[in-house]
């Protein structure tokens, strides 16, 4: 990724959409730059929590863990995409594990660096605010989903959710390279593996989408839209 690249990561993370080029620049040259290999753990739920993450390449998942080990995946994590900043309002413990899908280079800013930023400057508290409230209205969504929507329907919504963030529109169709494994999908939708994988090959055998190690080609994107509903 060239530097203008990553810049342009950078300025649409919501920690510095609100702020001009110079102060950016500013908050840019506090951080620090963290690169993790894939399937390396960067915290751990229940850790203490004192810094603040942006996603500048690659993917991180965060996901819990119940008492019997069962494992539940609450969010895929991409390129401009920052997680941490809960503890920054109530501070605590971590609540989910962050784990690499790929190898990820990403930066790091320490919580009294946000809190300074956030006291002067009130624009960015209410970017921070926006998205905290994002995720509890998504955190709630997901709720509803495991109680109304069939299994696959979670499926076709994962596929569209990860195919507007992370998808490649080519001839044949708009190609989705998620990286994850087919637990993983599974732990993201809260279904077995084998009933996700019977939803896949549904799709597939009516030529909505055709599968591919770790990605998926959406080939009918109305027709997998209107099943995610």
């Amino acid at each position: 990724m060239t530097k203008a690249a990553d810049e342009s990561v950078i300025r649409s993370a919501p920690l510095f959409s609100a702020l001009s080029d110079e102060e950016a620049a500013s908050l840019r040259s506090s951080m620090t730059l963290v690169k993790v290999t894939k399937g390396h753990t960067l915290f751990k739920e229940g850790e203490e929590g004192d810094r603040l993450f942006v996603v500048l390449d690659g993917k991180l998942k965060l996901g819990k863990s119940s008492p019997d080990g069962r494992e539940n995946l609450q969010e895929i994590l991409g390129p401009g995409e920052m997680f941490g900043e809960l503890s920054l309002f109530d501070p605590g413990p971590r609540t989910a594990t962050a784990t690499a899908i790929t190898d990820a280079k990403l930066l790091m800013l320490p919580h009294e660096k946000v809190l300074d930023l956030i006291t002067s400057q009130p624009a960015v508290s209410l970017e921070l605010l926006r998205r905290l409230a994002q995720r509890l209205r998504d955190s709630r969504g997901e709720q509803s989903d495991l109680v109304f929507v069939d299994v696959p329907g979670r499926v076709a919504k994962a596929i569209i959710d990860l195919g507007e963030r992370f998808g490649e529109t080519k001839d044949d169709g708009l190609h989705v390279k998620h990286d994850l494994t087919q637990e993983e999908l599974a732990q993201l939708v809260g279904a077995s593996r084998e009933t996700v994988n019977k939803a896949l090959a549904d799709f597939a055998a009516r030529g909505w989408v055709s599968l591919e190690p770790r990605a998926v080609v959406i080939k009918d994107y109305e027709r997998i839209s209107k099943r995610g509903k």
